[in-house]
């Protein structure tokens, strides 16, 4: 049963988002307007935490290192600033939050990786593993 609210929000709800998870390694593209004008400013780092599950209010914590520094920024996923989020790598990780990553520097502050394949080129793989099928 589909309550009023869930019926209010439906509209809003993005249903292009990827399957982000804690360490992942994610562009956030998002719109930012200065003057009057509106660019495209790219975030690129790793997702600590994932938080209020996928409703309207769900939000990802992103951190990257810029020069030394740790930047941590809260994106909205919802949000329509938020042109697109695009996962570049999969952090092979046992945690769900991820903060410890806060006060380890180095080679400690790197997760391992899982292998990572686009859902596009996993399609073209499945394909092409059918057309090799019918061959033989």
């Amino acid at each position: 049963m589909v309550t009023k609210i869930e019926k209010f929000l439906g509209p809003f709800l993005k249903k292009d988002l990827p399957d982000i998870r804690s360490g992942d390694t994610v562009k956030v593209y998002q719109k930012i307007r200065e003057k009057g004008k509106e660019r495209i400013q790219v975030f690129e780092g790793v997702v600590l935490a994932r938080k209020h599950g996928k409703g309207i209010g769900a939000t990802i914590t992103v951190r990257k290192i810029i020069s030394g520094i740790g930047v941590e920024r809260i994106f909205p996923l919802h949000s329509p600033t938020i042109e697109k989020i695009e996962i570049t790598k999969r952090g092979k990780v046992r945690r769900a939050k991820l903060y410890y990553l806060r006060k380890v520097k180095g080679k400690k502050a790197k997760l391992k990786r899982k292998e990572f394949v686009k859902a596009t080129t996993e399609e073209k793989l499945g394909q092409k593993s059918e057309e090799i099928k019918e061959i033989k």
